[in-house]
Order: structure tokens, then C-alpha cells, then sequence
């Protein structure tokens, strides 16, 4: 069942065109003239309910203006989108009871208050049982390591500590969807794990449906099994994430431990593209040869000892579709 249904959505926006020098300057002070830029064109998608879904694209892609018509900030030019039963912009304060959402950089907590009095304050906002607000307050301050800091000002807190606090905000009324846009920018690794290990968590274990936008791979890879890609206003991928990587992770690699010297470790449909110390690396494609039967080709010339198979990092892949153009919205 989907939580989450997108037909033919549309954002257009009109942005006042200025033009330069002298002349220029009296003609911007007697006529105004426009250019009508379309964020989102004409997008389709589900989500359903209990999935984690990865969210991509590069800056002024559309991610952000989809999320925002997604969560009734933003009125959509054209189009249906209903999310959770609901149309998220005419139905907005019914609607914000059953959503969470983390913005990056903004905190939706009160700035120079201790974060426990902000939590607090959300609890009559929310309208959350006391029991319940309890539970769910032990349960997340012990997840997310927060019970150095809940009695310290928002505005005291590290970066890291403050999207701590904020995903816990935004979960402790039991919400059914929670929008995660760029969770973990700007903090280092162990603060990165530790939002993962905790969106892992509430979305295996309580069935919170995630749509998470990211410029950090690494967050897709270890979150996300299916990804959305987003260009130029115009969805270009909605499918598993193996399948993009199988699609276009490009090369792969063998790396081969031999057991004794050879003068010659050629094979076919593979490249050796380095060898020191009885160990080569061999580059081969994925739509040429499998790795299973390259391995077969290498045992049947040479003794091996060891051997390991790398794939292309997520990141290269997808970088890759961007500047080589490789996804079409006709796909």
C-alpha cells in the first residue's frame, strides 16, 4: 500500500529577468519581464509505506522544491500529490501530525532553550500522551546518546549533537513518514554511523516509511535499497540501487594473490592494469565477462592463492551518470 502517491507534478516559478549596465538599469526600473523556470517537471512515484527510499540529485536538481510540496510548504503548479490520505498543502495541519522532517542545517528546536524543554514543549504541541512521550523519549535519548546534552542549550550544542536532538523531534509523536533531507552534512564519521545505525532502526523496527536526500553516498549505500534520481526538474531513475550500480558502476576489479611468479599473467576479457609483490589487479566489464567466470580463466593458467572482487564505489557511479549524461527521463 503506498504512503506516498506523485502524478505528473509540477513546480514552475518566475524569476524577473535583470539586465546589466546603464541602459540596462532604466529598463529594469520600467518593465518587468520574466522567465518561467520549472523545478519539477511533470514527475510520477510511489513510496509505500515501511520503505527507505534514497532521493538524489545534484544542486538545483529538484530535490528540495519536491520535498517541500511533498510536506505542504509549497503548492504545486500542476499535478496530484497525495501523501498518507492527504494533499499535504490544502490539508496542512491535520497533515503535520502524522509527518516528521529534518532540514539539514535548520533546527526546529528553540534556540536558546536546554534541549529537554524543547522536547517538552513538542509533547503539548503534539498533543503525545505522557506515557508515550516517555517511552519514546527514553527509547531515542538511549539510541542517539543524547543524555549528555539534553539539559544544554540548542544554541551549545555541536553540529552533531543538534541533528541528534532534531531527528528525535521529529520522531517522538510517533509520526507514520519522516522526511530526512541531508541528515548527516557537515558532521564527521562517527556522528554519521551513529544517524544511521538509528534510521536503520525506526525504519525496521517501527515501520517508518524514510525518503532521504543526501549528497553522501555513503548514506545511500548503507541505507537505501531503492533510489530515485532527479535532473533538471525530471525524474531519471526510480529502481534498486544494484540494478543503477550493475547498469552503470562501469568497471570492476579482481585483485589476485598468486602463489609463485609469472612472466606472463595475461587473461582474456580483462586488463592488468597493476602488479607488485605477487599481487594483480586486473579491470575487467561487467557486460563482457562475469567475475565468476574471469576466476575460472585464472585458475586454469595460474596457481592462486587469494582473490577479491571490487566493485565501483556508489559515488563514482552516480557522479558518472551526471557528467556523462548517461540517464535520459525517456528511460
Amino acid at each position: 500500500m503506498s504512503i506516498i502517491t506523485v502524478k505528473n507534478l509540477r513546480k514552475e516559478f518566475k524569476v524577473s529577468k535583470h539586465y546589466r549596465g546603464m541602459l540596462g538599469t532604466l529598463r529594469n526600473l520600467t518593465t518587468r519581464e520574466f522567465t518561467l523556470v520549472k523545478a519539477v517537471d511533470n514527475i510520477d512515484f510511489t513510496v509505500a509505506r515501511g520503505e527507505l527510499v534514497g532521493y538524489l540529485g545534484p544542486n538545483g536538481a529538484g530535490k528540495s522544491t519536491t520535498i517541500k510540496m511533498l510536506t505542504g510548504l509549497l503548492t504545486p503548479t500542476g499535478g496530484e500529490v497525495v501523501v498518507n490520505g492527504r494533499v499535504p498543502h490544502q490539508q496542512r495541519r491535520l497533515y503535520v501530525q502524522r509527518i516528521g522532517a529534518v532540514f539539514g542545517q535548520r533546527t526546529t528546536l528553540w534556540w536558546d532553550l536546554p534541549v529537554i524543554e524543547s522536547l517538552e514543549l513538542l509533547r503539548h504541541i503534539y498533543r503525545i500522551p505522557p506515557d508515550r512521550y516517555r517511552q519514546n523519549l527514553h527509547e531515542f535519548t538511549s539510541l542517539l546518546e543524547m543524555e549528555p546534552f539534553l539539559n544544554t542549550p540548542v544554541r551549545s550544542l555541536s553540529l552533531g549533537q543538534r541533528m541528534r536532538a532534531d531527528i528525535c523531534a521529529a520522531l517522538l509523536h510517533d509520526p507514520d513518514l519522516l522526511f530526512l533531507d541531508e541528515p548527516t552534512i557537515g558532521l564527521d564519521v562517527v556522528a554519521k554511523e551513529r544517524i544511521r545505525e538509528f534510521v536503520r532502526h525506526i525504519n525496521s523496527a517501527r515501520g517508518v516509511t524514510i525518503l532521504l536526500t543526501t549528497h553522501d553516498m555513503a548514506d545511500v549505500e548503507r541505507l537505501c535499497s531503492r533510489v530515485m534520481i532527479i535532473d533538471h526538474g525530471r525524474l531519471l531513475y526510480d529502481g534498486r540501487l544494484q540494478t543503477l550500480q550493475d547498469r552503470f558502476g562501469g568497471k570492476r576489479e579482481l585483485v589476485v594473490d598468486f602463489a609463485e611468479p609469472y612472466p606472463e599473467m595475461a587473461v582474456p576479457g580483462a586488463t592488468l592494469t597493476q602488479y607488485h609483490d605477487l599481487r594483480a589487479t586486473y579491470e575487467f566489464e561487467r557486460q563482457t565477462i562475469s567475475a565468476s567466470e574471469l576466476i575460472g580463466r585464472l585458475s586454469s593458467q595460474y596457481r592462486i592463492r587469494d582473490l577479491s572482487v571490487r566493485e565501483p564505489d556508489i559515488e563514482s557511479t552516480v557522479r558518472r551518470i551526471y557528467q556523462e549524461g548517461l540517464l535520459t527521463s525517456d528511460e
